[in-house]
């Protein structure tokens, strides 16, 4: 074990850890929302230009463009989920999580049902807009002055808020990432995808692969997305690389519900492919003792990001 079982050394980790991941945040986190935020207001525009400023809500427009559906469901007082939408429009779960999660119809759902679904939607947006936001809609004419650019900017200020925190994890995921791989190139390892369909026991020795899908099961396979996957230069006797997930948190309440995401992918790949096999967690941010002892004894380790030469001693 690398750190799981040095139990004596967590609460100087998660303090590092805390103030790595604060300092991150401070930095860059109002950077990732900005960004985000500039092109959600270019989408929601996008949405008022296709619905002639929120005056033709229907199921034909909605079906030309089922991309704006989360922006329509912004223009609503109050803002209203994916599951309220399903409820209050007697519409299938499955066929409005298809279209707010892809921006796409369902194929497998019929011209002539879609149009009857999407148009019991519309109809309920429409019953539930925001006509103090939109004061033109009930008038019947165009916004007029800088009513536009208001709503705009408002709907997108309520999407954005709607996925703040994926905006951040995203943010934090993809920097996680970006140091594992210059760690790694560092080190003389190469980036190189491996070939699906292909044993993991044949992964070229000093490659590495991020958000790579691995095969569990037995008797009814299945793909389990996995952060990093890392072959080292000598590989073990087993040949089966190294698993990562890179794991980060801005509060500690978060981390204590998610935990058993990781222990269920821990025992989903030891069923699959025994002992050997090899998963550590990637730790940045607000992890205390609960959540590690919580893993260690599921048996998982981990490598704080703060100390990530300490991936040496996974043989990497």
């Amino acid at each position: 074990m690398i750190n799981a079982d040095k139990p004596q050394r967590w609460r100087a980790d998660v303090e590092a850890s805390v103030h790595l991941y604060n300092t991150w945040f401070l930095n860059a986190a109002p950077d990732a929302y900005r960004g985000t935020r500039l092109k959600t207001i270019e989408n929601v525009a996008t949405a008022f230009s296709h619905t002639g400023q929120m005056l033709d809500i229907t199921a034909e427009t909605l079906a030309r463009h089922p991309e704006i559906l989360p922006t329509l469901r912004m223009c609503t007082a109050p803002p209203i989920a994916r599951d309220r939408l399903t409820g209050l429009s007697y519409v299938p779960k499955t066929f409005v999580d298809k279209i707010d999660k892809t921006g796409a119809l369902p194929p497998r759902t019929s011209h002539p049902n879609a149009l009857v679904f999407l148009s019991r939607m519309c109809g309920t947006i429409v019953d539930l807009l925001d006509v103090d936001l939109m004061a033109w809609v009930p008038e019947g004419r165009g916004p007029a002055g800088s009513e536009l650019e208001l709503a705009t900017t408002v709907v997108a200020d309520r999407l954005c808020g709607s996925f703040a925190d994926p905006i951040i994890r995203n943010a934090q995921e993809q920097r996680q990432l970006a140091l594992i791989k210059s760690w790694l190139e560092a080190r003389g390892y190469k980036m190189q995808a491996h070939p699906a369909r292909t044993p993991l026991t044949d992964m070229a020795p000093g490659t590495f692969s991020f958000r790579m899908n691995v095969v569990v099961g037995t008797e009814r396979k299945v793909n389990i997305p996995v952060d990093a996957v890392i072959q080292p230069h000598q590989p073990r006797p087993h040949r089966l690389p190294l698993l990562i997930e890179a794991k980060s948190a801005g509060d500690f309440t978060n981390t204590n519900k998610r935990r058993k995401e990781e222990a269920q992918k821990a025992r989903q790949l030891l069923e699959t492919y025994g002992s050997d096999i090899e998963l550590l967690l990637f730790l940045c941010g607000y992890f205390d003792a609960g959540y590690l002892g919580y893993e260690a004894a599921e048996g998982i380790d981990w490598v704080w990001e703060h100390r990530i030469d300490d991936l040496e001693q996974a043989g990497v």
